[in-house]
């Protein structure tokens, strides 16, 4: 794989990691529980950690970090956003979308590693995939206490 097929991958990955930055924010601002705010805002903080680590790879490679949050990221936000008006916005909703997300976000890191990286760069996708599981495990979790508490 050429440095210019890296590169579009990782611009792929920091597009989805944009989304779930800025995914968990949303879902921290909608969420009514304190503690689920508190949550949803360090898993906001550990996506946007992972961009900038993304970023520097781009960086490193000569190529030009993306910037922006993806399409596809956009109208699933905006479609949460009109279910949200329509239906209400209780926390286990919330937390069902979050997991959504979460979901995309497992799907483009395991499609990424389908790809011939360079050691270094896999070693890092692959390390970020595991926190990709992680919120999605931990978000799947706290939807399911929502959901039985409900």
């Amino acid at each position: 794989m050429d440095n210019k097929e890296t590169i579009s991958v990782l611009n792929d990955l920091i597009e989805t990691s944009k989304d779930g930055e800025k995914g968990f924010r949303e879902c921290a601002e909608d969420l009514k529980s304190p503690q689920l705010k508190t949550t949803m805002t360090q898993r906001a903080q550990d996506c946007a950690s992972a961009v900038a680590e993304l970023q520097q790879l781009v960086r490193s490679l000569g190529g030009d970090p993306e910037t922006s949050t993806s399409m596809s990221g956009d109208m699933h936000r905006r479609w949460v956003d009109l279910k949200s008006m329509l239906t209400g916005k209780d926390d286990e909703a919330i937390l069902n979308e979050c997991e959504r997300g979460e979901d995309v976000a497992l799907k483009s890191y395991r499609k990424a590693l389908e790809k011939d990286l360079p050691p270094d760069v896999r070693a890092v996708v692959e390390k970020q995939l595991q926190g990709v599981q992680r919120n999605h495990d931990q978000v799947k979790a706290l939807r399911d206490a929502a959901r039985a508490a409900s």
